[in-house]
């Protein structure tokens, strides 16, 4: 349980340190994203990036548990 709290930890580090050249890839705003604008009322639903990202952090575990 240690060990899992200290790699979590390190990973919360490194996703924030990385956000701002995250934003420069445009993650958020790909074709597939849903948003419904209202006249007072924004919607917005990342599918495609949630999607994508599952797909790499997938990846990623398949990779290193080899």
């Amino acid at each position: 349980m240690q060990k899992l709290l200290i790699v979590m930890g390190f990973i919360f580090i490194l996703l924030g340190i990385a956000l701002p050249y995250i934003k420069k890839l445009g993650l958020g705003h790909l074709p597939g994203d849903l948003i419904i604008k209202r006249a007072h009322f924004t919607f917005y639903f990342p599918l495609m990036t949630c999607l994508m990202l599952s797909v790499i952090v997938s990846l990623l575990i398949w990779w290193l548990q080899k």
